[in-house]
């Protein structure tokens, strides 16, 4: 079984995908009128690649997941999360080779974000390990917060946390990478991985 992420623009695809191969779905908020690369992406594990095909008009992906946090809320299957998640496009720093930035990201990256992002009450990172279809993308960062008004006032404490991840991020990450697309999140079944993998280990 692969854990597979489909990304594309069709909320009735994404929907129809999500819900009939137990997966997670964001979907952007349609009143928001911003350019974007895409507003919708959906997450699911399946030995099925061709069923996420309506749903991946931008591109779709192999990826691990790692779970930096987690929210202790649960909610009923179908039902939208609480809260908001901003999705984090990442290309890989022009410098860097795939391998050194996903390195990064996870090793040193993820403990500053733990620390800088006051309000966030959920991080995973999607690292993606082949691209299947559209774009070469590196992975995706899912970073949830308990509302709008949370992320807006609370993504950063001070100003010192925005220096340290905006320092950070410039040395992994290339400046060309899309731009993040704020969603709602309605989980089907589980949330992948199945089984359930965290990182770091403890």
């Amino acid at each position: 079984m692969f854990e597979l992420v489909a990304v594309g623009n069709d909320i009735e695809a994404a929907v129809n995908v999500s819900s009939k191969l137990d997966g997670v779905c964001y979907l952007a908020d349609p009143a928001d009128e911003r350019a974007l690369a895409f507003r919708t992406l959906v997450r699911c594990v399946t030995d099925s690649p061709q069923d996420l095909h309506s749903a991946a008009g931008y591109g779709m992906y192999f990826v691990f997941s790692r779970v930096i946090r987690e929210r202790n809320t649960r909610v009923e299957s179908g039902v939208p999360s609480p809260g908001i998640t901003a999705i984090f496009p990442l290309l890989h720093h022009p410098n860097l080779t795939h391998e050194q930035s996903d390195a990064h990201w996870r090793d040193v990256h993820a403990p500053l974000a733990l620390q800088h992002h006051p309000g966030m009450w959920d991080y995973t990172q999607l690292s993606v390990s082949r691209t299947l279809t559209g774009p070469a993308v590196d992975g995706f960062a899912l970073v949830s917060f308990g509302s709008m008004e949370s992320m807006k006032e609370r993504f950063f404490g001070d100003e010192n946390d925005r220096d340290v991840i905006y320092r950070d991020v410039a040395s992994f990450a290339d400046s060309d990478s899309p731009r993040r697309v704020i969603t709602t999140e309605t989980i089907y079944g589980t949330r992948p991985p199945t089984p359930r993998v965290t990182w770091p280990h403890e």
